[in-house]
């Protein structure tokens, strides 16, 4: 089946993913257009909602026979208001028999309906409580459905809204300089050399390798001179470039539209199963077990188009190179994808990725094109472009797990421990090894022959990975694994009750008013730790350099340390949660401790990356400019200094 739909299960993928991003993270709750007006008030331990339908119209009641699923559904932002019993009716109800209920007798409410919803609310009663009302309408056995949110003052408790803008803070007005202003990202660099080795790669696999002599003879006799020839590659090469940086603009858009955007797409849980989902699927495509390739109708038209008669024809020969190797290139441009919007966030970063993988891809063609002597060199088509797209599945494998893990960690569902984590890769790690060695083979392989030489060094070097991940499944010392800190889930996140590696000495606090108010007391600077369970860089500096003893010393002794993690998906309480105006104008509902930490960080110190690092006196001003990922102890330790001895100062 998959072999003989591939386009369905392409476009079910695509489609799956592009309306996860738009609905999960610039939260947009997709919801039906209704014509149903309602009000919501409070009565003593109750809410009342009134509401009038459309003329001609019934709103379905709760029914006694369980079989029903058409009644009203009420949810509550906050998880300590529930309902204590079932919402109550009150005004003139109908009967009517519905064939699609085997004639059963249903209660409705026709025209207005007023329903009294009893709540059972655990410790002070809320200013405000939030809610939503589901519910399905309509006459004739139609079943509409519709949905209202609701808000309701209760005259309880005092609200009590974090403060989210400080005046206090400006990062352009520090104390000290030094640090960083604002946030600088460092890793485009990284991200952009990763992106040209994908090209690269991509270059080597079955769907590519081969067009490499092929398109460039083409140029070559068809443009009827050097000169002209240089000219066509060269500009196929650039619109190849164009077409990958091409792919990256929407996610600008999105982030113009809301900057932590990218940010919630990194850390949404259900999002990375998906993608977790998406690279067992390309895995198992790159085993051969099918195929994915874009719709074939895509090909013949950029195809048609294409020539070297107009600078047009020449951008639809690179789409056609894009669209025919996409079976290959689609997993690694996937991983690349969502590794960049992983990292610290910001569309940029991808911008980077995706133009080192145009570039990774494009300069080859150019540069045979005007050296088309060097093809002779190129080594001929044949098994090893098969063993390549393999190994890149069991690549894919491993970065499956990672995406699940991120899931797990900011959900906090406690499944893939550090331990069963690298006890994971340690099987595909130790598959992978077996494979290159000959002991593993695929059903749509040949026969077996004699093992290259290059074949057994890589396999070499997949033992030589599984013997250093092994340690790591255990409880001692040399479970660290430094050379992966930060990848895995953190050291103390073990299926052991008492990790050897995990450190207790500096257990942050985790709220920004309790950490405030004891940094008064004791008369010490705030260090801010803006941070999040799924940030691999926040991982490596609490292991590799919070660990320092100069900086532990500093951190434990001189300052009072909170961690803000901007993606807890754990709900505030309902006097907490707001609907907060950023400095742009753009309304935002602030429901979890992630909101609210991650929208602090936007408003005062213009970020949204994390790790991010911020010292302030005990007035919640700057004490010097703020610190980003660094890995070097020594230099993030003269930053701790630098705002120590300037809050000394004061």
């Amino acid at each position: 089946m998959l072999k003989k739909y591939p386009d369905i299960i392409l476009r079910c993928l695509l489609c799956t993913i592009l309306i996860l991003c738009g609905c999960l993270c610039m939260g947009v709750q997709a919801q039906d257009k209704v014509t149903v007006e309602a009000k919501a008030s409070w009565q003593k331990n109750a809410i009342q909602i009134s509401g009038r339908l459309p003329k001609g119209t019934c709103l379905y009641l709760s029914n006694p026979d369980s079989s029903f699923h058409l009644e009203p559904v009420f949810s509550f932002t906050d998880s300590l208001v529930r309902m204590s019993v079932k919402p109550e009716h009150r005004g003139k109800e109908q009967l009517i028999s519905d064939v699609n209920f085997e004639g059963k007798q249903l209660r409705v409410a026709c025209d207005s309906f007023q329903l009294i919803l009893p709540l059972k609310i655990e410790g002070v009663l809320p200013a405000q409580i939030r809610g939503s009302f589901q519910f399905y309408y309509g006459a004739s056995g139609e079943y509409n459905p519709g949905s209202i949110d609701f808000t309701v003052n209760t005259g309880g408790g005092i609200a009590r809204h974090f403060p989210i803008l400080k005046p206090s803070i400006d990062i352009h007005n520090a104390g000290a300089n030094c640090g960083e202003r604002t946030v600088q990202d460092h890793s485009y660099t990284s991200v952009f050399l990763l992106g040209l080795l994908g090209g690269l790669i991509a270059l080597l696999t079955p769907c590519v390798f081969p067009l490499i002599p092929l398109t460039v003879s083409f140029f070559t006799k068809k443009s009827g001179s050097n000169k002209k020839a240089f000219r066509a590659s060269f500009t196929y090469g650039f619109f190849i470039l164009l077409i990958y940086v091409l792919l990256s603009i929407p996610f600008h858009l999105l982030d113009q539209v809301n900057p932590e955007i990218l940010n919630n797409i990194s850390t949404n849980s259900w999002l990375n199963l998906l993608f977790f989902v998406v690279f067992v699927i390309f895995a198992l495509s790159f085993f051969g077990l099918f195929e994915i390739t874009l719709p074939s109708r895509f090909a013949v038209e950029a195809d048609a188009k294409s020539g070297l008669k107009s600078v047009g024809g020449i951008f639809f020969m690179a789409l056609t190179l894009a669209i025919v190797s996409f079976s290959c290139t689609g997993p690694i441009l996937g991983s690349l994808l969502a590794g960049a919007l992983t990292k610290e966030g910001g569309a940029w970063q991808l911008t980077a990725g995706m133009g080192g993988f145009g570039l990774g891809l494009a300069l080859p063609f150019a540069l045979f094109a005007l050296f088309p002597q060097w093809l002779q060199s190129l080594p001929k088509s044949g098994g090893w472009l098969n063993t390549v797209k393999i190994v890149l599945g069991f690549l894919e494998l491993g970065m499956a797990v990672k995406f699940l893990s991120n899931a797990d960690l900011v959900a906090q569902w406690g499944l893939l421990k550090r331990e069963v984590f690298i006890g994971i890769w340690v099987l595909i790690a130790l598959a992978l090894s077996l494979y290159l060695w000959g002991w593993i083979r695929f059903a749509h392989e040949g026969e077996k022959k004699s093992i290259p030489l290059g074949r057994k060094l890589f396999s070499l070097l997949a033992i030589i990975l599984t013997l250093y991940l092994i340690p790591g499944v255990t409880n001692s010392s040399y479970a660290n694994l430094s050379l992966l800190s930060g990848f895995p889930p953190p050291l103390c996140y073990s299926i052991y009750k008492e990790p050897v590696n995990c450190r207790h000495e500096q257990e942050p606090l985790k709220d920004y008013d309790t950490a405030l108010a004891l940094a008064r007391k004791l008369n010490k600077p705030l260090l801010i730790d803006f941070t999040g369970w799924a940030c691999v860089n926040c991982r490596r500096m609490e292991e590799q350099v919070w660990t320092n003893p100069e900086v532990q010393r500093l951190m434990q002794e001189e300052m009072v340390v909170v961690s803000l993690y901007v993606d807890e998906r754990k709900k505030l309480p309902a006097d907490q949660q707001q609907t907060y105006v950023n400095r742009l104008g753009q309304k935002k509902e602030i429901i979890t401790v992630g909101d609210l930490w991650a929208t602090f960080q936007s408003e005062n110190f213009e970020a949204v990356a994390q790790p991010q690092y911020a010292l302030l006196d005990t007035e919640e001003k700057l004490l010097s400019g703020t610190q980003t990922y660094t890995p070097d102890a020594t230099i993030f330790k003269e930053w701790l200094e630098c705002g120590l001895s300037t809050f000394k100062q004061r």
